[in-house]
């Protein structure tokens, strides 16, 4: 979990936690869920003007498909003009160097996932590659590789280091999500709606209030989507990042919301609890606890 003052209280460079690992006490046997993949070992990187060069221990590497959809881009110029032509879309960044095995490793899984959400813009920076791209890893800030950001409206929304594939694909759904059956809100006014609408169909309303830079809530939400996907006749998800604009913090005060992700369940116009946390069985045991499903922990 994560405090909202303490996210608030960072500049927006130093907004990049690492997720929090939360053990879980509810011992789930849905088999939708994987298991999760270890985070890889960090890497130790050091790059000069001359030279850019990565240490890194061998291990199996996935073989890569098809990767039309991942850009290779090879300076700054390339770059800039390639986060100018995406606009608004999510725009996911690996830089990476011939060397590592780490990004030989992760990358197969960016391609995968690349060919999976068509409304995310993809690309692959080789930092070794030459003088332009290392002078691109400079004004960047990357000392190590593999380094994943991610950005929309050329703005750097978040940043990852050395991290796994399951990791990737939330930060991925997390910052992209436009298609799924969680129902985006932006406002405490979207919020009355929300609630309004189903207070005569009596579906449990389960709201994901989180922030944009908060690693638990991106490590939770692809469990939220799994579960809107198979709870849709009985349950309807949302989410919020309270720090989105003034109206989603005054609504996050009122509900006195003060650490990350909090899920509020509603039914019938009227809050009837909330779970504080990113722990997926404990998140599905209050689920189908407020469904009148009885439940032990």
């Amino acid at each position: 979990m994560a405090t909202v003052t303490s996210f608030l209280s960072k500049p927006p460079s130093s907004l990049c936690p690492k997720p929090n690992t939360l053990s879980s006490v509810f011992s789930s046997s849905l088999s939708f869920f994987t298991k999760p993949r270890p985070i890889t070992t960090r890497l130790e990187t050091s790059r000069t003007a001359k030279k850019f060069t990565t240490k890194a221990t061998a291990a199996p590497t996935k073989k890569a498909g098809s990767d039309e959809r991942v850009k290779k881009v090879h300076s700054i110029e390339e770059f800039d003009d390639a986060l100018r032509t995406a606009k608004n879309r999510l725009v996911v960044v690996e830089f990476a160097a011939s060397d590592s095995d780490q990004s030989l490793q992760i990358y197969p899984f960016m391609v995968d996932i690349s060919r999976q959400c068509n409304d995310v813009e993809f690309i692959l920076v080789m930092g070794d590659e030459s003088e332009k791209t290392k002078e691109l890893c400079k004004r960047e800030r990357i000392d190590q590789v593999p380094h994943f950001s991610f950005y929309k409206s050329m703005e750097k929304i978040h940043e990852e280091e050395a991290i796994g594939p399951d990791m990737l694909m939330g930060d991925v759904l997390y910052y992209g999500d436009s298609h799924s059956a969680v129902v985006q809100l932006h406002s405490g006014e979207d919020v009355e709606r929300l609630i309004e609408d189903h207070k005569s169909d009596h579906k449990l309303v389960v709201l994901d209030v989180g922030l944009k830079h908060c690693g638990p809530c991106v490590k939770v939400y692809p469990t939220v989507i799994k579960l809107s996907r198979m709870m849709t006749d009985t349950v309807v998800f949302a989410r919020m990042n309270g720090d989105e604009n003034d109206s989603c913090m005054r609504f996050l005060r009122d509900m006195d919301v003060v650490e990350v992700p909090t899920f509020l369940f509603i039914r019938d116009g009227e809050i009837k609890g909330r779970y504080v946390g990113s722990g997926k069985g404990e998140l599905i045991g209050e689920i189908l606890r407020y469904q009148g499903v009885r439940v032990t922990y």
